[in-house]
Parts: C-alpha cells; structure tokens; sequence
C-alpha cells in the first residue's frame, strides 16, 4: 500500500517571520533584531504561526509589531526554512525588513530584543538555520 510515510508528508505547520534591521542614525551601520523567547530560552528571528487563512507576509508583519513593537516594511523574500518542530514539519516564510519605528514592551512571549551588527547576531541566534538568514539578508542589502 505505497512507500514509508514520512513526516515531511504531514500537512506542514506554516509560519511567517522577519529579519528586522535598521540603520544607525548616527553612522548608519546595519543592526539586526533579535528576540529572546523564556519559553525556550533562545534568541531568535521574530516569527510565529499563521492565522487560519492568513496571508504569510500579513502574518509575518504581525508577528514582528506582537514580538517586537516595532512596524516594519517589508523588503525582499528570504529563504523558507522548513524544519521538524516537536515532531511536524514546519515551513517559515521569510522577508528582509525595515524597522520603521514601534517601541519595544517586554510581555509573555518575548522577555527581550536586542539590536546587533550581523557578526554579534550570528553568533547570538541559537539556531544555525537562522544565521544563515542573517547572511542572506547581509548579501540582500548590499544590491538595494
């Protein structure tokens, strides 16, 4: 009856986020948004679960104003990681984009933000997967 199920056959988790950056006024060097997560005690890209029927990129502006308090306006498409998360598979859909103001308010899902150059971020994201979006972003930039 057919080959081996997989979980990758699983209807995916699907869920939107940002690489979130701004330039400094002052000298204008790129800074990156990280957010830390007690839940998971990790620092990460903001980014969270899609609404039922939600557009990704709607969704994925919402998740950074809920995680960061920050309004932001989307750039280019990034990488879509796909990944095992407790067992599903799960599909990110990510997009560069820039801060443009918002203020960040510490609440239940995310205790902290930190704004970093792209080296210090890399070595911040707990996740390999997600520094590799930081060079993605870094090359991205370069050809606006």
């Amino acid at each position: 009856m057919g080959g081996p199920v997989h979980e990758w056959d699983e209807d995916p988790v699907l869920a939107a986020g940002c690489v979130l950056w701004r330039r400094s006024p002052a000298g204008g060097e790129l800074g990156i948004c990280l957010v830390h997560r007690p839940k998971y005690d990790d620092w990460s890209h903001p980014k969270g679960k899609l609404k039922r029927g939600e557009d990704a990129l709607a969704g994925a502006v919402r998740e950074v104003g809920e995680e960061t308090g920050h309004r932001c306006a989307p750039g280019p498409r990034l990488t879509t990681l796909h990944y095992l998360a407790n067992g599903r598979p799960k599909r990110v859909s990510y997009w560069a984009a820039e801060a443009t103001g918002g203020r960040f308010v510490p609440n239940r899902e995310v205790d902290r933000v930190v704004w970093l150059p792209p080296a210090e971020a890399r070595e911040r994201l707990t996740q390999a997967r997600d520094r590799e979006l930081v060079d993605e972003l870094v090359a991205v930039l370069r050809h606006v």
